[in-house]
């Protein structure tokens, strides 16, 4: 026997026929796999973004933070809590973060000096609204916060900040706004002790911060100190005493005046007077 006879069972497999043919496998794990009908991927939204993405962007923490505050059932979607991983937020759902509602756009605080002739309003249809004012100031969707009518003029704050919105909203503490206002007569001193000692109109207490005539000029001119956000209670209080107004004008809010700021122009505030607000 040769050395060739003494490799049987080492060589080749061959079939029944003889050759050298090679068999397939059908062993576990060579089994072939018969692929069904592939279902088409659902298209993605390009506007929904994912949970711990938008509380990211809102600035309160990184995206691996924000996945922690997701999973503990501290992050809420239209009032219902979302444990869920990879979770997508859609265009208008209301997202609150330890009931805290939180925005992912970026903070902008735009302060204008609005010119007469504008409506305080973000609705359309309604003549020139400030809004085409501070058009270009940001591409967040900020909102004025308070009123001035349209034949007011003065300073306005907009921010997207709802932690801002609600300082200035709040009837205890707020923020004041100080006001320039011309009167159709002289304001009578016993009118002006009686503003401000505070006076009540249909069971109502209205109160000012300060009142005062302006230095130099006629009695008409007063300048006004009021924590409310709208200008309707200012009205109310003349109207009370038998006054029209025939201007008004909002020249500081708080700290901030309008120094530096044309009419119908807007500026960013700077850090530092947002931190002064905050802390008001």
């Amino acid at each position: 026997m040769n050395r060739h006879q003494g490799s049987k069972g080492k060589g080749k497999p061959s079939g029944r026929g003889g050759g050298n043919k090679r068999f397939t496998s059908y062993a576990r794990g060579n089994a072939p796999i018969k692929k069904g009908p592939s279902s088409p991927k659902k298209p993605s939204n390009p506007d929904e973004i994912r949970l711990n993405k938008y509380v990211a962007n809102s600035g309160m923490c990184s995206r691996r933070e924000a996945d922690v505050h997701i999973a503990t059932g501290l992050v809420s979607v239209n009032g219902k809590i979302i444990t869920e991983m990879g979770y997508k937020v859609k265009p208008g759902d209301e997202v609150r973060y330890d009931g805290a509602r939180i925005n992912p756009e970026k903070k902008a605080y735009v302060l204008l000096n609005k010119p007469k002739g504008f409506a305080t309003t973000t609705s359309e249809g309604k003549g020139r609204t400030v809004m085409d004012l501070v058009a270009n100031a940001t591409s967040s969707k900020i909102k004025p916060i308070g009123r001035l009518g349209r034949n007011s003029k003065g300073l306005l704050l907009f921010t997207n900040d709802d932690a801002v919105v609600k300082k200035f909203t709040n009837s205890k503490h707020g923020v004041p706004r100080l006001f320039h206002i011309e009167l159709d007569k002289n304001l009578k001193l016993e009118d002006l002790k009686k503003i401000q000692n505070g006076f009540k109109v249909e069971g109502k207490l209205i109160e000012v911060e300060e009142i005062s005539y302006i230095d130099g000029a006629s009695k008409k001119e007063i300048g006004l100190k009021i924590k409310n956000t709208g200008n309707t209670i200012i009205r109310t209080i003349f109207e009370y005493f038998k006054y029209d107004i025939i201007s008004l004008d909002c020249v500081a809010i708080g700290h901030l005046t309008k120094k530096d700021i044309p009419r119908g122009h807007w500026k960013h505030l700077t850090e530092q007077e947002l931190n002064t607000l905050k802390m008001l």
